[in-house]
């Protein structure tokens, strides 16, 4: 577009002249001038407005560092949630007068919490550590309470599982006292054990939300309930699995309890989180989910249509142990995978500044 411009120049003794000067003004501002707008009207002016940053990651590295723990972390989580089935599955029969049912509670749980002890030290390195987070106790650090609760289970769960053996006890002498008096201290401890085990089925649940691990944090209201209920209905498996049916009544309602609330919490992580439940549907992780699903499913409904076969109670009680098992990994690894992919930090993140911003 051409444009001209009238300019006056003196000349000479004061003769004037008119001179026009043309120039071309480019059909293309500068590359500056691009992101400039002028608005029109009383307290007009140019105003610089630039177009809306992409974020990302530096060369596309996570930005948060992911979890340094491996598979005995997810087997922790199995073992203890177990710990804390069985001991409630033991209460119910040390309360309904079933021998077989306690007797398989309480020598799991004992079983389960030693190797939870054993999976939790071997992360720490040394066993000293465990003992120095005994040195302060935190009601607002998870990791504080399950520490303290591991120390009040455990021995509880210890006493309860060693009266199992009082019948086996000489009736005299220094044993003869322990064969009189174990079986009075074993039902205290295995209340006490059950008491706690509610805690124990839940804190890793609160421990793995209260990290900055996107895919867990994100959960924060899902986590506790979907271990609580594969903590009961692993603890449900063990009772189908050893006791003969006539007194796996306690078990079969406890699994029907258990895989509810275990399907509930899973679906909710699965479809309520936004972007952040991809990782609980996709890979390695929506694999384990999704089979834990259809164990604990095929769990129940043997549970509830085996109630005469020794055979297929057995095979149901496996499937929820199974579940369980799948469950735990499936969140452990999917919670990894959203720290390493830094969309699922980035993106969400941008989210929640747009619905401030805006009001939402």
């Amino acid at each position: 577009m051409e444009a001209c411009r009238a300019g006056r120049i003196g000349h000479g003794g004061g003769g004037r002249r008119r001179v026009r000067r043309r120039f071309l003004v480019s059909a293309h501002p500068p590359v500056g001038d691009r992101f400039r707008r002028f608005r029109s009207g009383r307290g007009g002016g140019e105003q610089l407005t630039v177009p809306p940053a992409e974020f990302t990651s530096y060369y596309g590295r996570p930005i948060l560092k992911p979890p340094v723990w491996k598979w005995d972390i997810a087997a922790y989580l199995f073992t203890g949630g177990l710990a804390a089935g069985s001991s409630l599955l033991a209460a119910g029969g040390q309360l309904t007068g079933r021998p077989a049912l306690r007797r398989a509670g309480r020598v799991t749980a004992l079983a389960a919490v030693a190797t939870s002890a054993y999976f939790l030290v071997n992360d720490l390195g040394r066993p000293a550590r465990f003992h120095h987070m005994l040195r302060v106790a935190k009601p607002t650090s998870p990791m504080s309470v399950g520490t303290w609760v591991l120390t009040v289970f455990g021995p509880a769960a210890g006493v309860a599982a060693v009266a199992e053996a009082a019948a086996w006890l000489p009736e005299r002498g220094v044993l003869g006292l322990g064969r009189r008096l174990l079986p009075g201290a074993g039902r205290a401890a295995g209340l006490v054990a059950a008491a706690t085990a509610p805690a124990l089925a839940t804190y890793t649940g609160v421990l793995l939300a209260d990290t900055a691990v996107p895919s867990w944090h994100e959960a924060y209201p899902q986590l506790p309930a979907v271990f609580a209920g594969s903590a009961l209905a692993s603890g449900a498996g063990v009772g189908l699995l050893a006791a003969p049916c006539a007194q796996a009544g306690p078990a079969r309602r406890m699994a029907v309890a258990g895989a509810a609330l275990e399907l509930w919490g899973v679906h909710r992580v699965e479809s309520r989180l936004g972007l952040l439940s991809e990782p609980y549907r996709t890979g390695v992780p929506g694999r384990l989910l999704r089979a834990g699903r259809s164990l604990t499913a095929a769990g129940v409904v043997g549970a509830l249509v085996g109630r005469r076969s020794r055979l297929l109670s057995g095979l149901s009680g496996a499937a929820l142990l199974a579940a369980s098992v799948a469950t735990r990994f499936g969140i452990f690894h999917g919670g990894v995978a959203s720290a390493r992919d830094p969309k699922y930090t980035v993106v969400p993140q941008r989210e929640r500044v747009e619905r401030r911003a805006t009001g939402g």
